[in-house]
């Protein structure tokens, strides 16, 4: 794999709900929880922190950290967080994060959204490519979970 490859995790889905449904189950901290399987602390503002627990069963130990990037409305929500969340036994720099966008665009069945994880040069080598496979069927779970909760 070509090392441009191991930076990103694009995923593509065509979602049966209008962009404002589907906007409010990425936005609303409540909402987000409920599908991506995390109790969150508060609600996500950019700029700020957001803390809690991932309540996915065999995660329940991970705690979420993540920084408020981006939130335009019905358009683009951004999030970050540190690698040292997943890997806590390599030394990163301070300014260290994976980024995490949510695009939301019309499309015949409602909305397309698109989910572009991007950081990954900054595992180690000897990491990158496991974290990037499991990163990448998080995200193929998640996109069937974000499609049954704004189905409902």
């Amino acid at each position: 794999m070509k090392q441009a490859d191991q930076d990103r995790i694009e995923k593509l889905v065509d979602l049966a709900a209008p962009i404002s449904r589907v906007w409010r189950a990425l936005t609303n901290h409540e909402e987000f929880g409920q599908w991506f399987r995390v109790r969150l602390d508060g609600p996500f503002k950019v700029g700020e922190m957001t803390t809690g627990n991932i309540t996915y069963p065999g995660y329940e130990h991970v705690k979420w950290e993540s920084m408020t990037e981006q939130m335009e409305h019905e358009r683009l929500f951004a999030f970050s967080w540190p690698p040292r969340a997943i890997d806590p036994d390599t030394i990163y720099d301070e300014d260290a994060k994976v980024v995490v966008e949510f695009r939301l665009t019309p499309s015949e069945k409602g909305t397309c959204l698109t989910i572009t994880e991007t950081g990954f040069l900054q595992f180690p080598e000897s990491k990158r490519l496991e974290v990037l496979r499991s990163n990448k069927q998080g995200w193929d779970i998640q996109a069937e979970n974000v499609a049954a909760h704004v189905a409902r």
